[in-house]
């Protein structure tokens, strides 16, 4: 195919004195995707032949290419050149949005973050269940296909160095801290510190409990502040605690309170609860992580102690779309409900 329709649409630019060299190149691309000169799936011309063609330095070809790449417009494929991949030329950013699974509350972040983005973003979400080898095959099979990546990591080694592949202006961490480095951004939640307060606050209602059990799997995507700032309260006031990895059907027992961070846990332990007939608050005791619509309205209500996952959603979105550097951690909150 000749390429020289799609070099006059370059070359029609020349004369706009506002535009730079690199957006000349962008915007003539662009335009000749929506004149059907260049369809998806076509290559463009190489950097060598673009540079020898317009005269322009081969730094101000790359960057054209790359912010197309960041657009989701063009990808490039290793040793065969750059390919149109999207004729949605109104596009300005492609963003990755990797996650641990579709929880309740990941769904609150998902539905704010896409709306709060806006039209003309393309969202693509993945979620790796916090399974390392998941997330490594996600990360290989988008690497340099996204001109952002929104990521709640796997908080090990490995992730940390994968991560860190990733120019640092096209990374945002959430949900779950992991440092990178102070130029990478990231909008996380703190669990030891607001585990422990939030304990404290309920420290008058645990204590007509006769034992505190936390629910709490290590090889789970469970944060470790929240077993830390669980064992501090215990210890801070000589409560009767127990750590045990799952609830099992039939587990209940009376006259003591219960935390859970998994949901699925949480609903079995109300099956029996209403099987056994017991009240809320009074026979037993619920305190669950991450808070939801359904939460409110369960069985009266079960007390929570959880992150804004809409605020974070917000704040993300902000950041990806004003493409500005963010460094913060949200505090959880406790909302006291029938369950305690």
């Amino acid at each position: 195919m000749s390429q020289q329709p799609l070099y006059d649409k370059i070359h029609e630019l020349k004369s706009y004195n506002s535009l730079s060299k690199h957006e000349q190149l962008v915007q003539g691309i662009i335009n000749a995707i929506d004149a059907e000169i260049i369809q998806k799936d076509d290559k463009l011309p190489s950097i060598n032949q673009m540079v020898a063609e317009l005269g322009f330095a081969r730094k101000t070809i790359v960057k054209a290419y790359e912010e197309l790449k960041d657009r989701g417009i063009v990808e490039s494929k290793k040793l065969k050149g750059y390919f149109v991949v999207s004729e949605e030329t109104q596009q300005v950013l492609k963003v990755a949005l990797i996650l641990y699974a579709f929880h309740m509350f990941q769904e609150d972040f998902y539905n704010t973050f896409r709306e709060r983005l806006g039209p003309n973003i393309q969202l693509d979400v993945f979620f790796h269940h916090n399974n390392p080898e998941i997330f490594e095959t996600i990360l290989g099979n988008i690497d340099k296909k996204y001109g952002m990546y929104v990521v709640a990591p796997i908080q090990s080694k490995l992730i940390q160095d994968r991560l860190k592949q990733i120019a640092p202006e096209k990374l945002l961490i959430v949900d779950r801290y992991l440092s990178l480095g102070e130029r990478y951004s990231f909008i996380t939640q703190e669990f030891e510190n607001t585990t422990f307060d939030s304990l404290e606050q309920l420290k008058p209602e645990l204590q007509q409990f006769e034992e505190v059990v936390l629910f709490y799997r290590s090889d789970a995507d469970y944060p470790k502040g929240i077993l830390k700032g669980f064992e501090r309260f215990a210890e801070a006031h000589n409560f009767k605690a127990r750590v045990v990895p799952r609830y099992d059907e039939g587990a209940l027992e009376k006259g003591k309170a219960y935390i859970f961070i998994s949901d699925t846990s949480l609903f079995r332990f109300l099956k029996d609860v209403q099987q056994n007939k017991f009240v809320l608050g009074k026979d037993v005791g619920i305190i669950a992580h991450n808070d939801s619509p359904v939460k409110e309205i369960i069985a009266g209500g079960i007390t929570t102690i959880s992150a804004d996952f809409k605020q974070m959603a917000t704040l993300a979105a902000n950041a990806v779309n004003n493409r500005t550097p963010i460094q913060e951690v949200l505090s959880s909150t406790l909302i006291q409900r029938n369950s305690l």
